[in-house]
């Protein structure tokens, strides 16, 4: 039987591995939650949400076991405190605007008619989340699927599978129905046999543009609702009024924070002319004196990447540009880099949409900056991307923002700050970046589908 099997990135030690399910089992799993969702679903929707604010109440009771065990699995620093802040607002913000989200839409209410749109729970819904932030990411999913009466089947990242496990502990503490939440730990083959059987309602995955096609493809056919939150290559822009303190300050901390390993980091930075050596004095400033080091210590202010491959293909694209022409600006020779894990962060200037780290997924601590003469240069090197989550541009004046974001090709627009999920506004993204809607009103309608009711009385 295959196992399940979280490295360490601090040392190398295996923190924790399990047993696969087989198909068998994994189909029981299926078969349980959709016998228990009918029920789930009939309990209203302020009974559903008591569970799920309880079980997020108790994951964050225990944050601080689980602020060094996230450290352990995937490498970042406690001074950072976890992600419980961050589940609480989601959670809560979807809790609190749940009746009005699943309420119905009354067309007609008259002595002829009742005409009305009801939103249905989807049923059993799978969510397949990612390491890097696995509790902030997942509940995105989680807390609006058992809200809208769906029962939920996890699929943790093998990296940080004791977090899937913490989620059923929290669940089962907070009296969900055994089956309504289940953690699972299947292998690649498996989930995608699971969805070509078409056991799900709805898919929801975060992860890389590889993963995201492979569960397109096994879904292929099933007409299984799917949801995918996929790669990014953020850029940030940054206008000649800017405020620079802020906008370095905000930029560099968005490209570097869990070193870069961020859906929504920023990749690449875009300077207005007047504002760019200083912009770039500054950044090389800031990322000298971050200290690269173990994660459990509280000095640490950049950790180890999750695994050494991840490291390995930021080496190898800063490297890459390098040897086209690039400049690295921060003196690696400071950070305690390994050649493994532990990566040295990095800014590169004189670089080119021709290198690949301004044009493919890093997903490490490095980040480009280029000058550019105004709002149409900068636009077009915006749009220069496969991917499309979110954009961050730096200015006093918010009109011109909103025309210049009008023309990008992203799924949120930031002004003045970056790296948020702001759980009021709708998580999104265009091209490789995926499809699909989290979190807001809108992530409600992911999770459920529409059922029209056209009642005639006389």
């Amino acid at each position: 039987m295959a196992m399940a099997r979280c490295v360490s990135p601090i040392d190398g030690s295996v923190v924790a591995e399990r047993e696969t399910m087989s198909l068998e089992a994994a189909r029981a799993a299926v078969a349980s939650a959709r016998a228990a969702q009918k029920s789930w679903a009939a309990r209203s929707v302020a009974e559903r949400v008591a569970v799920v604010r309880a079980a997020v109440e108790a994951l964050a009771s225990w944050n601080d076991e689980l602020v060094p065990e996230l450290a352990r699995m995937m490498g970042r620093p406690v001074r950072y405190g976890g992600e419980m802040g961050g589940v609480k607002e989601r959670a809560f913000h979807m809790a609190a605007i749940a009746e009005q989200a699943l309420a119905p839409t009354v067309v007609e209410h008259s002595e002829q008619f009742e005409r009305r749109i009801l939103r249905e729970p989807q049923g059993v819904a799978l969510v397949i989340a990612p390491w890097n932030y696995p509790y902030l990411t997942a509940i995105n999913t989680i807390a609006p699927a058992l809200i809208a009466g769906n029962a939920v089947l996890l699929k943790h990242a093998s990296q940080t599978l004791l977090a899937g496990e913490r989620l059923s502990e929290a669940f089962e503490q907070a009296g969900a129905p055994a089956a309504v939440f289940q953690n699972l730990f299947l292998d690649h083959d498996i989930t995608a046999q699971l969805i070509a059987d078409g056991s799900f309602g709805f898919v929801n995955f975060t992860g890389s543009v590889g993963g995201g096609r492979a569960i397109e493809r096994a879904a292929a056919g099933t007409f299984t609702a799917v949801g995918v939150e996929l790669g990014g290559k953020d850029p940030g822009y940054v206008m000649e009024d800017a405020d620079l303190e802020a906008a370095v300050e905000g930029l560099i901390d968005g490209a570097m924070f869990n070193s870069g390993q961020c859906c929504c980091g920023i990749e690449r930075i875009y300077v207005a002319e007047p504002q760019y050596d200083a912009f770039v004095e500054k950044a090389v400033a800031i990322v000298s004196d971050y200290v690269l080091g173990n994660p459990l210590e509280q000095s640490t202010t950049l950790g180890p990447m999750a695994h050494v491959r991840f490291a390995a293909e930021a080496r190898a694209q800063i490297a890459e540009a390098s040897a086209a022409g690039a400049t690295l600006c921060v003196d690696v020779s400071k950070f305690a880099d390994d050649g493994g894990a532990y990566l040295a962060p990095q800014i590169l200037t004189n670089v080119t949409h021709e290198m690949r780290v301004m044009r493919d997924e890093t997903f490490g601590p490095a980040v480009g900056i280029m000058k550019v003469s105004g709002d149409q240069e900068a636009i077009r090197l915006m749009n220069d991307s496969q991917f499309g989550l979110t954009a961050s541009i730096w200015s006093g004046d918010a009109e011109r923002v909103a025309r210049v974001g009008a023309e990008i090709e992203t799924g949120t627009v930031f002004m003045n700050r970056c790296d948020y999920l702001d759980p009021a506004l709708c998580w999104t993204g265009c091209k490789d970046t995926g499809r699909g809607a989290a979190l807001s009103v809108l992530g409600y309608y992911s999770v459920t589908r529409p059922k029209s009711y056209h009642l005639k009385k006389a």
